[in-house]
């Protein structure tokens, strides 16, 4: 008789690795706690809350792991964790050929699950179990996304449940499909079911047992504490003992030398498709000796469903580092987007101050409102007669108001356009630059609204309304509302106008002398006589406010297309820190429940018996 495996193994020492147990003696702490179960569904909750919305390298893995969580929370921790005396559950993994259908075929003995040579042979999972534990598996606590069948199916999300008296009550085997089958959704199973074993039988062969796939799972396995044995299956007779001892030497260096190791020869099938009995004799008997022992079941179970439960802390907070970049990123694409636009309000804002909305258009047309241009160049000596041309101009004489009044808004438009186009060029470009905004862009974004420059055109309108009004209310006490009717008001207005596009209400600077914003003093001139000075800069005050208000407004609307992209992607605020607190409750938890004390499981000594 030969054994093969790691040398621990071999001499009777504990086949999975150690943890430090209860001394002799102490009441052993209650396995699950009141408060347990109770903190996996609130972190259950917050996993199913939590979103991953934008396009950050962090978020697709996060995902993943959500999902995987989740599977696992739902699929065995919460139920495991309600029924600690249920039956072992032995999930049967491996490589597309190893022989796994064929393995759980021979150790039941009978033909449970489909062999053969086309792949993927194992279509939907089979779950074999004694008749006597049936009904634990079948009432879906265990794997409840999958639809329980009596008989094979290929419909996706399906668990085909079986039952053979050969397989010792306690003990059950899941047949996975292959951990790197052609097909997805296959590899996505089995990867499910992996992580809801008790016990993770892996089937690997002489041919295979280097690739890649295989030992990523089995470092996964290792982290979340799953327990493990191997079966090193097809090897031939005369190089059993070199092949078996690099692959021990391989489980060593990913910290898996504990793990039992069977290895199996290449032999026949008999007409049944099942192997020799001398030739799973072993590995029979090994689960024989668990399947017998309460007390070593249920200290795998606890083994496994600690290391499951103690590897979620560093795992949640994983994710809620990749939900806080998702806020971030969020508040980061937001700020380009204010930052342009705060842009535009500046440049609207130096617009009405520097001068620019005084030449063109509205200088002709203000100087045809109050007078020649001989008037303007005579200004300093001729202020006397200008301030009796001015009243007659204010209170009665005909004038172009129309003209003037349609420049200004003109004039206006002409400046909101531009600085919507640049500030929708330069939210654009911004999240352009970002992965995350980049996915949400749209062609449109790239300049202002459609509709923009009606709005824009109704904005002045609605000002120049409001300006008026502001007017008609500042005189009200005054004979002069009366005295001048509604063409006082509307050419008192249109003067206030052209004072707000000049710096610090009506005094202006050399470069506003310059390009004509010396009409202002004149239009200052008429005001302060009819109001007084005060309530003249007032009143060019208050409705420079009142534009930029409106002009505020407008422009947080264009903001608001992209925003809105934002809003509708942004995670619920405070998702990281909701995770965070979940998962440090389900660790307070677990070291409460005292499963963070359990022992090694008392597996059974390995002995391979004698292949000949």
């Amino acid at each position: 008789m030969t054994t093969h495996g790691d040398p621990a193994t071999r001499s009777g020492a504990p086949a999975v690795a150690a943890r430090t147990g209860p001394e002799a003696g102490d009441d052993p702490p209650a396995a699950s706690g009141e408060d347990l179960p109770a903190a996996l569904a609130g972190l259950r909750a917050a996993i199913g809350a939590a979103r991953f919305p934008l396009v950050l390298p962090s978020a697709e893995p996060a995902r993943r792991t959500a999902a995987g969580m989740a599977d696992q929370l739902d699929d065995y921790l919460l139920p495991r964790l309600a029924r600690l005396d249920a039956p072992l559950l032995v999930v049967v993994g491996g490589s597309t050929g190893a022989g796994k259908s064929t393995l759980v075929n021979s150790l039941v003995q009978a033909r449970v699950s489909a062999a053969g040579l086309l792949r993927p042979t194992t279509r939907s999972p089979v779950l074999v179990c004694n008749p006597a534990d049936s009904a634990w598996f079948r009432q879906g606590d265990l794997l409840p996304g999958l639809t329980r069948t009596n008989e094979p199916s290929d419909e996706p999300g399906t668990l085909h449940l079986v039952t053979a008296p050969a397989l010792p009550a306690g003990l059950a085997f899941l047949d996975a499909p292959d951990i790197d089958s052609v097909v997805d959704a296959n590899r996505a199973l089995a990867g499910q079911l992996l992580a809801a074993a008790d016990l993770w039988l892996f089937v690997t062969t002489a041919a295979r047992y280097a690739d890649a796939v295989p030992w990523e799972l089995l470092r996964s396995a290792r982290t979340r504490g799953t327990a493990i044995a191997m079966v090193l299956d097809r090897v031939p007779p005369e190089a059993a003992d070199e092949i078996a001892a690099h692959l021990s030497e391989m489980l060593a260096a990913q910290d898996l030398g504990a793990a039992p190791l069977f290895v199996l020869p290449e032999t026949w099938v008999d007409g049944q498709g099942l192997l020799p009995d001398r030739v799973t004799a072993p590995l029979s008997a090994w689960f024989a000796g668990l399947a017998a022992d309460a007390e070593a079941r249920s200290a795998v179970v606890r083994h496994t469903l600690d290391g499951a439960l103690a590897a979620l802390h560093p795992t949640v907070d994983a994710l809620a580092d990749a939900a806080d970049e998702q806020v971030d990123a969020a508040d980061a694409l937001d700020e380009r987007v204010r930052a342009a636009y705060r842009g535009a309000q500046r440049t609207v804002d130096h617009g009405l101050k520097d001068g620019r909305l005084l030449r063109g258009e509205v200088l002709a047309r203000w100087q045809e409102f109050v007078g020649t241009g001989e008037f303007f160049r005579t200004l300093e000596a001729r202020i006397g007669r200008l301030r009796d041309r001015m009243v007659a101009a204010v209170t009665g004489r005909p004038a172009p108001a129309a003209e003037l009044r349609t420049a200004i808004e003109s004039q206006l438009v002409t400046l909101l356009r531009g600085v919507a186009a640049e500030a929708a060029e330069h939210a654009y470009t911004g999240w352009k630059a970002h992965p995350a905004g980049a996915a949400l862009l749209e062609p449109g974004l790239a300049h202002a609204s459609d509709d923009f420059v009606e709005r824009a055109e109704r904005l002045v309108r609605d000002w120049q309304r409001g300006v008026l009004e502001l007017v008609r209310a500042e005189g009200a006490d005054r004979r002069f509302v009366a005295r001048t009717a509604a063409y006082a008001v509307n050419a008192t207005g249109l003067a206030v106008m052209i004072g707000v596009f000049a710096s610090t209400a009506f005094i202006p600077t050399g470069l506003e002398v310059a390009t004509g914003a010396g009409t202002a003093v004149a239009g200052q001139t008429v005001l302060q006589a009819i109001f007084g000075d005060q309530a003249v800069r007032n009143l060019a005050s208050r409705a420079r406010v009142d534009l930029l208000d409106r002009v505020g407004t407008l422009l947080e609307e264009e903001a608001g297309r992209f925003l809105a992209r934002t809003e509708a992607a942004r995670p619920a605020a405070g998702t990281g820190e909701t995770l965070r607190r979940a998962g440090a409750e389900v660790e307070k938890a677990r070291h409460r429940s005292g499963l963070s004390r359990a022992g090694d499981p008392a597996l059974p000594d390995v002995d391979q018996g004698d292949p000949r």
